[in-house]
């Protein structure tokens, strides 16, 4: 049986923010779970999803300088109603996109143990974020 849950993020500042504890605290009955799936899909078009470590904070922040220097604010884009962040964010988000699926496995998502679900926030100032968690167990 497949179930859907909203959840709502807190806003974050510009960067690469660990998300995996909002997501297991939003699954009712995850505990329960033997083996399933969970989608996570964000409604956002500026920022992103992806899973990375979860342990050290210099990767997060690393993270986020690699994708500042690979797509600048400085480049030449024509999108600049919404501000200077909003085309880069753009570019960001397709860069990792707006979806994950992540095993379901004894109650627990099936994460390695290095590994974590990232919101990648790319607008200095985004606002809430919201993300549409479908699984099945």
């Amino acid at each position: 049986m497949w179930s859907q849950v909203p959840m709502v993020l807190p806003p974050f500042r510009r960067g690469c923010h660990l998300i995996t504890h909002h997501v297991v605290e939003a699954l009712p009955g995850l505990a329960q779970a033997e083996v399933g799936m969970l989608h996570l899909f964000l409604q956002h078009t500026s920022a992103s999803l992806t899973i990375n470590e979860n342990a050290d904070p210099d990767v997060r922040a690393d993270m986020e300088r690699a994708l500042s220097y690979l797509c600048p604010e400085e480049l030449p884009f024509e999108h600049t109603c919404e501000g200077p962040d909003d085309m880069p964010a753009h570019v960001k988000s397709s860069l990792f996109g707006c979806s994950l699926w992540v095993p379901i496995r004894g109650g627990r998502l099936a994460l390695g143990t290095w590994q974590g679900i990232y919101l990648c926030e790319h607008r200095n100032q985004g606002g809430r974020r919201s993300v549409l968690l479908t699984w099945t167990a």
